[in-house]
């Protein structure tokens, strides 16, 4: 019964562009909101043991569009060119906050949660133990495979070390990276609306449409590129690691096809040959 309502409610976001005001539509946030509650209702119901399994375990909240559509380069992830734009623009506390999402692939709240301590300075690595909620609340990771640590090229580290010498915010968290005023942790919104937009307008991006999550969409883009292209070459496997997935499952749906062909008709002609060829005697 659960499932057949999560398809009827699904069903109906496919008119909800289109027919915004007829009945029995929704949006996907709408979808979301209910989705979300009734996951939430359930969840904890199995947790005090009114319930002996909770139906909605196994179903997904995703937009259907962004499920279908497979991410573009120069659409859904800046292209080298423009990601080298946003980081010429970067400075302040806009440059560590972009090099971490560029180079070493952190979702805006493990950035948010990002302690000095967590940075090793000597053997250029930055580790993954806390986050901030969209609440500021710091908490643990997204999952346990988000828990991780990942090596970053000294254009981080130095950006880090530099932030570290000019914060001008003495009465903030000195153990965040990127701590408020208050002390907390900033909010993604603050971050977004005071860094993240200006800086897309100084590299001439404003018009693209980027989300400051596309930078993490590159990061995985560059380590799984050719090195002779300038990416890292790794394997989809050696990438779901340093993402944090969960689950490669996860990577190569989401990544799989930006993987390098190496089939070219040469290639795949000499394979072909090679299978198929009758042993000398």
């Amino acid at each position: 019964m659960v499932h057949d309502f999560h398809a009827s409610v699904a069903g109906a976001r496919s008119k909800a562009v289109s027919v915004r005001n007829e009945d029995q539509t929704l949006s996907d946030t709408s979808v979301k909101k209910v989705l979300g509650s009734l996951k939430a209702i359930l969840k904890h119901a199995r947790a005090i043991d009114l319930m002996a399994h909770n139906p909605t375990e196994s179903i997904k909240i995703e937009s259907k569009a962004r499920a279908k559509r497979q991410l573009e380069i120069g659409v859904d992830i800046p292209t080298r060119d423009e990601i080298a734009g946003i980081v010429a623009a970067a400075s302040g506390i806009a440059r560590p906050l972009v090099l971490l999402a560029v180079f070493a692939g952190l979702r805006a709240s493990e950035i948010r949660g990002l302690r000095w301590q967590d940075v090793d300075f000597t053997r250029g690595t930055v580790t993954v133990r806390q986050r901030a909620d969209r609440y500021r609340e710091i908490g643990n990771p997204k999952s346990k495979k988000s828990q991780r640590t990942i090596p970053v090229p000294p254009t981080v580290i130095n950006a880090l070390r530099e932030w570290r010498l000019q914060r001008l915010e003495p009465k903030s968290d000195p153990d965040l990276v990127l701590a408020a005023r208050s002390g907390k942790a900033r909010s993604h919104g603050d971050l977004y609306m005071r860094e993240w937009l200006p800086l897309l307008k100084a590299a001439g991006l404003e018009d693209k449409g980027y989300t400051f999550h596309s930078l993490r969409h590159f990061f995985c883009s560059w380590l799984i590129n050719r090195k002779e292209e300038g990416g890292r070459g790794l394997s989809l496997k050696q990438a779901q690691v340093l993402m944090g997935h969960s689950t490669l499952a996860m990577t190569s749906d989401r990544y799989g096809h930006l993987l390098p062909s190496e089939d070219d008709a040469g290639e795949l002609a000499a394979a072909a040959e090679r299978l198929i060829a009758v042993p000398q005697r």
